[in-house]
């Protein structure tokens, strides 16, 4: 009997993000290895969308369909800021203050500072993205922060929180998303923390992290996991789709297409781990 344990990490990169792990996710099927059946996914982000669309019992061929057909595709809101400007304001936070907690509760004032749509607005873009708006019955972690104190918080099927709030909070990155309301605080994208918060897997012994964008601290987190580990990180026909803004609409069909290629070649890989 095989008693090993697997986790899937779906980490944050905004809408290309969600379809680049997707393609990654289908390419990997259509060759033989299907990990979508791990023991534990965790997504932060664009991998709590993927995470909760890959639990919702569409098929991988339907969801790759839902971000490379624009027919298919759920309807977004353009973020209408400039990436690259925010990044630079979250990395000037971050490597000048010491104390991470004391960092995210910076950028969880300037979330709950800020001017953006309405939450009602951004969940309806949520609603739309999920396929089902009811937990699995699974091992699921989403990942977010409460703006107000800088806490991670981890949301899974037993927190008493919709699924479709947990993801919403998961991904109101600051500043482009509204903070989003569940109880009587606010919560900000579980990207504040880590990308990928791959230290969630602990306890596993095989785990695959997809990571759309670059993440200072997933080595160190892959170092304590002290387990089996492969990350997949866009490659450079994945960089050259995703281009430099991940909250771009435009970019859904070819991040997709990217991913998928990229899932195809990965498999080998991929089946020496899983297997």
């Amino acid at each position: 009997m095989d008693t090993t344990t697997r986790a899937l990490v779906l980490g944050g990169g905004g809408v290309a993000g969600i379809a680049w792990e997707t393609g990654v996710l289908a390419g990997l099927a259509d060759v033989g290895v299907d990990v979508t059946g791990a023991d534990r996914i965790v997504g932060t982000s664009a991998g709590s969308t993927v995470a909760a669309q890959i639990t919702s019992g569409l098929t991988l061929d339907e969801l790759l369909r839902r971000q490379i057909d624009p027919a298919a595709q759920a309807p977004e809101i353009p973020s209408g800021v400039a990436i690259a400007e925010l990044m630079e304001q979250w990395v000037e936070i971050y490597t000048q203050t010491s104390d991470p907690a004391e960092a995210r509760r910076k950028a969880g004032a300037l979330a709950l500072a800020a001017s953006t749509v309405t939450e009602e607005r951004r969940r309806e873009v949520i609603l739309a993205r999920l396929p089902v708006h009811e937990w699995p019955d699974r091992d699921l972690v989403i990942v977010a922060v409460d703006a107000y104190t800088g806490e991670p918080i981890l949301f899974t099927p037993r927190s008493g929180v919709s699924l479709v709030d947990a993801v919403a909070a998961s991904c109101a990155v600051p500043c482009v998303w509204p903070a989003v309301t569940i109880g009587d605080t606010r919560y900000m994208d579980g990207g504040m923390r880590s990308s990928n918060n791959a230290d969630l897997a602990a306890g596993h012994d095989r785990v695959l992290v997809l990571s759309p964008l670059e993440d200072p601290v997933l080595a160190g987190q892959v170092a304590t996991l002290g387990t089996t580990v492969e990350v997949i990180q866009p490659d450079d026909a994945s960089r050259a789709a995703i281009g430099p803004d991940p909250l771009d609409p435009e970019v859904r069909t070819p991040s997709a297409e990217a991913g998928y290629a990229q899932g195809r070649a990965a498999a080998a890989t991929v089946t020496a781990l899983w297997r």
